[in-house]
């Protein structure tokens, strides 16, 4: 894609250990008074298994105490898991803990096992701690939801189903629900709403409103209540209900794709998160997403940034839904947020890149043994920690058999051995794409390889019509980097989004198959005195991560568009030239895209737009 390169940064964070942890206790504020001792806890009011919990304050520094409840199994049958709750009264608190994830609902604290301590054998035991502050004892215990002292609460049944849900407010892209409350003996706590089958939200009141829906979509919904120690009851009755409009022009492009790249490493210099597709209104009008860039190193698939990719942690006003990470979460990070952005938007498609300019290198090995390598990477992105949010793989393999970043000798057949091998790997039911050259010119890289065999394979091709020029020719002469059409005194022939189209359809690849490129940047160069293109240059001009490049947001603004050329635009400003796409430009592009039946567009990269998502607009708006 771009040669915007992931920056490879050294990270320092601190990470909670499950056991042997020493703490630093400091700076608690509220002032504390003495717990009792211990207090008893409970047993499983559903289990044969007998268990009790007790407290105990560790420590207490006046500003603030160290409790720990240890859960033991008294009983002849393991305990799968546990789940402690008890009562506060008001100004006692829990600020931290470890060893099990604590939650609270006004005086009410939650306590339940993580993923590695839930099993207790007959006669073990579990402990968990917490930093806590404030005047008060624990009262109201319970484990499981029994008594505290291992004795049985008698009467604790599931909830009954709720009523089946009932729809109103209808639009293209929401729906609200309603339902009729479920009863419990104890008390009903909340409602899980379930959408096809699987869980979207969790409410405490009877309606609901779905929002980010696709327009002309039929959709099921139910609800299943849950009583104040987690218990499920049945799911209710389902509604079915569909969306209003539809009929091609409603959804997002009609029924051509609209793909972005979102890059991993945006959330560092760039501070571009997951959320900012949902503020900048770019949810709604994308069909798809390429997640980049994964890795290609030995033969495999691997992760590109493992702290951006599932361990950095969200606020909540960082997150997509307002609700912040905790550190002992199964899976944080961008991963995580697109999963979040895939609830409130369904009909999103996420694919998973892997290679880029970068990291491209990794593919020759790769090849050599394509089935081994598609196996690594379906592993990967089927990993059951992230499986779900992802649709599909897309492979950016710059250049096969051809030169970029470095050259490779796979032979014309390569591309097409990976293809298959994917597919067969993948299946059906998953998206596999690329993201190839546009050199259309004679004995150039599109005719280095067999990119008409391959699209048996691929779903489609991301064809990158960008980046035809640019100021690594330091000279000049300036040029648009990504030009529709030829045009007198191009630089090179064949160099253009409609040769590159032309020579991949000759070749066999379906128009269906084929996206068209949009850069959500502009190349530039510097030392120009001539306005139109042509002109001779002294070198790069400045850009703000990368010198000779600039994002669309930044240009617009500092160097507005004084012409165009081959249906795009280019800007004189001082001595500094640059050439990039606008939202006049890039309706012209997609009315072009449409007359030659392509598949739809993609571009290069979220990040590079406004905050109020102008080039994705123009996309969406030009497809239809």
């Amino acid at each position: 894609m771009s040669t915007d390169t992931p920056p490879r940064r050294s990270r320092f964070r601190w990470i909670p250990l499950r056991s042997g942890r020493s703490k630093l206790i400091a700076g608690l504020t509220a002032l504390a008074v003495p717990f009792a001792a211990m207090v008893g806890l409970a047993t499983p009011a559903a289990a044969a298994t007998s268990a009790t919990a007790t407290y105990t304050k560790k420590s207490d520094w006046g500003s603030g105490f160290e409790g720990q409840w240890t859960v033991k199994n008294t009983g002849t049958t393991a305990l799968s898991s546990w789940t402690v709750e008890w009562d506060y009264p008001a100004g006692t608190r829990v600020n931290s803990a470890w060893d099990a994830t604590v939650t609270s609902s006004g005086n009410s604290w939650t306590a339940k096992n993580l993923g590695w301590n839930g099993s207790i054998a007959p006669g073990a035991s579990v402990s968990f701690g917490f930093n806590g502050s404030g005047p008060g004892a624990p009262t109201g215990c319970k484990l499981n939801g029994a008594s505290c002292d291992g004795s049985t609460v008698p009467g604790d049944n599931p909830p009954s189903a709720a009523g089946t849900p009932t729809t109103s407010d209808v639009t293209n892209t929401s729906v609200k629900l309603s339902w009729s409350a479920a009863t419990d003996d104890k008390g009903v706590k909340n409602y899980d709403v379930l959408r096809n089958g699987a869980k979207i939200a969790t409410v405490t009141g009877t309606t609901y409103t779905n929002t980010g829906l696709t327009a002309g979509t039929d959709y099921t919904y139910a609800v299943q209540a849950r009583d104040t120690i987690d218990q499920l009851g049945p799911v209710s009755g389902s509604v079915s209900v569909r969306t209003t409009g539809g009929g091609g022009g409603e959804q997002p492009g009609g029924d051509k794709i609209n793909l972005g790249y979102f890059t991993n490493w945006g959330v560092y210099g760039r501070n571009y998160h997951v959320k900012n597709l949902v503020t900048s209104g770019s949810a709604a009008k994308i069909t798809h997403i390429n997640y980049a860039f994964g890795n290609v190193q030995n033969g495999k698939c691997t992760i590109g940034d493992s702290y951006a990719d599932y361990d950095k942690a969200y606020t909540a006003d960082q997150s997509v839904d307002g609700v912040a990470d905790t550190w002992d979460q199964p899976l944080r990070g961008n991963f995580n947020q697109l999963r979040k952005l895939k609830a409130k938007y369904p009909h999103i498609k996420i694919l998973w890149s892997f290679g880029g300019w970068t990291w491209s290198g990794g593919f020759p090995q790769a090849v050599q043994n394509p089935a081994a390598f598609a196996q690594s990477c379906y592993d990967l992105v089927e990993d059951p920690r992230w499986a779900d949010v992802f649709d599909g793989i897309d492979l950016d393999w710059e250049y096969p058999n051809a030169c970029g970043l470095t050259c490779d000798t796979s032979g014309p057949a390569a591309l097409k051995n990976m293809a298959d091998a994917m597919r067969a790997k993948f299946g059906p039911n998953n998206l596999v794409t690329a993201a190839i050259t546009a050199d259309g010119s004679t004995g150039g890289k599109i005719d280095a390889a067999d990119y008409g065999g391959a699209s048996q394979s691929f779903d489609w091709y991301n064809v990158m019509t960008y980046d035809f020029f640019g100021s690594w020719a330091t000279k000049g002469p300036t040029a648009p980097h990504s030009p529709l059409t030829s045009y007198t005194g191009i630089p090179q022939q064949g160099f253009n989004s409609a040769d590159a189209i032309a020579k991949l359809k000759a070749k066999g690849v379906p128009a269906k198959k084929l996206l068209l490129g949009i850069g959500f940047y502009g190349r530039g160069w510097t030392g120009v005195t001539q306005s139109a293109p042509g002109g001779t240059a002294t070198g790069a001009a400045p850009g703000t991560y990368e010198a000779g490049n600039e994002d669309y947001k930044v240009l617009k603004n500092t160097c507005p568009a004084t012409g165009t050329i081959a249906g795009t635009a280019y800007a004189h400003c001082g001595t500094n030239w640059w050439s990039y796409d606008t939202p006049a430009t890039i309706g012209t592009k997609m009315t072009w895209a449409k007359s030659q039946s392509l598949g739809g567009a993609f571009f290069w990269e979220f990040s590079g737009d406004t905050s109020n998502g102008e080039l994705v607009s123009a996309i969406n708006s030009g497809l239809r």
